[in-house]
């Protein structure tokens, strides 16, 4: 698969909630730039290890074959690690040394938009319309970039949460793939019966994928966090229906009982040991658990919930410009030079998320795996960002709920089932309320 390879163990998309959580940061080898351009100052891009071993050898390549037109500004490259990103990005944008185009923490655009420092892509997108690249974007995606002064970023790659289960152990159960919320008690009490869980997730330490769960079993009943102003309003009666049922499967041993403090390794362990039979993962659980159970692990299609509506949480991790540029020409040129040629990003297996462009996903080597094409044709268009069900588009409030304490918390007390709905969306929504005046 091309989707994420290790996506699970490490959240690609808080900025905000992870400062300070992790180890110091490594700078990799910035390069000499590519092509013509002379001596004007080049276009700095930073970007992540967004896959496996080759993805920043290939990006890498991709980046400096840029041949820009006369006059106009050559790239760098630049690879910044996950472990302190926060702190490194911060203190690079707050002395004018940092990259003119980066990507980076999902919601990290709108952390800098909010300081003024990010160039909005409104010129860049519009270009796009007349070279075909607008209309090449996945439903939807743009739209998730858009604050009331202009786009703050432009989609990159997608980080989608998905239902995963095992037909060999279905079949041993002589269980159905759920298609409602009904029908998903009757395959978890199916499963039960031969020793497997059939809600397989985690909550431990680094494991946000948890939480997002919870936050897709709102959104596919038609609720979410945020209302219409971007406000929490988690305290609704779609969401307390929702979490009364994760709680109704805590309380019916359809959940590991250690689910709580389940890293991310431990929960494709559970997966690779047969005890997980349907669960809810990154489109990169498969790869993730390999050897001889992975390849057997299909992506079913989305849930109808009680309210009759689909829904899922996402993450269009994304790439952004910044006022401080040599060029802003430059930096659009750049762009349109990067998204006109990084198919090989996805082509060659680099383990990057799932690819924002329809072009992509119509490629043979994206067609060749199943799962992804049902990721991409399913789920893709029904699923929402942290904005719902109030909006679509991200904003700088999602950052108090995206891998932050007040979620782990949440989701840990879920998952434990010692709590009631009502209580624990109570106490979320305070804790949200608490950061947003912080």
């Amino acid at each position: 698969m091309t989707s994420q390879s290790n996506g699970a163990a490490f959240t690609r998309r808080g900025f905000v909630g992870l400062a300070g959580g992790v180890a110091a940061a490594t700078l990799l080898a910035a390069c000499t730039p590519g092509g013509s351009g002379g001596s004007a100052k080049p276009i700095k891009f930073w970007n992540m290890p967004w896959g496996n071993t080759t993805f920043n050898p290939t990006d890498k390549q991709i980046t400096l074959a840029y041949k820009p037109s006369a006059g106009l500004n050559p790239a760098t490259y630049q690879v910044i690690q996950w472990a302190n990103f926060t702190q490194t990005f911060s203190s690079a944008v707050a002395s004018n040394t940092g990259p003119a185009v980066s990507s980076g923490g999902g919601t990290q655009a709108f952390q800098f938009e909010s300081q003024g420092k990010i160039s909005y892509a409104d010129n860049l997108l519009d270009s796009w319309k007349k070279n075909g690249l607008y209309d090449d974007f996945l439903p939807g995606l743009i739209d998730t970039m858009k604050v009331s002064k202009g786009y703050a970023a432009v989609p990159y790659n997608l980080d989608m949460r998905v239902m995963w289960y095992s037909k060999a152990l279905l079949d041993k159960a002589g269980a159905q793939v759920p298609t409602d919320w009904q029908s998903y008690l009757n395959t978890a009490a199916a499963l039960k019966k031969i020793g497997v869980y059939g809600y397989g997730t985690g909550g431990g330490a680094g494991n946000f994928t948890g939480g997002h769960i919870l936050v897709s079993w709102m959104i596919n009943n038609g609720g979410g966090l945020f209302d219409e102003n971007q406000k929490p309003n988690c305290v609704t009666p779609a969401n307390i229906e929702a979490m009364s049922f994760v709680l109704e499967m805590v309380q019916k041993g359809y959940v590991d009982p250690a689910s709580s403090t389940y890293t991310s390794a431990n929960v494709q362990s559970q997966w690779a040991a047969e005890k997980f039979g349907v669960g809810f993962d990154t489109a990169g659980l498969a790869e993730n658990v390999g050897g001889a159970v992975g390849p057997g692990l299909v992506v079913g299609s989305p849930l109808t919930g009680p309210s009759g509506k689909k829904g899922a949480l996402y993450f269009p991790n994304n790439i952004m410009m910044y006022k401080n540029t040599p060029s802003q020409k430059g930096s659009e040129a750049f762009l349109t030079y990067y998204y006109k040629n990084m198919t090989p990003l996805w082509t060659k297996g680099t383990g990057i998320g799932l690819p924002p462009l329809k072009s992509i996903t119509q490629t043979k080597e994206f067609q060749a795996s199943a799962n992804n094409v049902k990721v991409i044709e399913e789920w893709q268009p029904i699923s929402r960002t942290w904005a719902a069900p109030g909006g679509t588009a991200l904003f700088l409030g999602v950052t108090t709920v995206d891998g932050t304490p007040a979620m782990d918390t949440f989701t840990q007390s879920i998952l434990g089932g010692k709590t009631d709905a009502k209580s624990a969306l109570t106490t979320l929504e305070n804790a949200i309320k608490a950061n947003l005046k912080s």
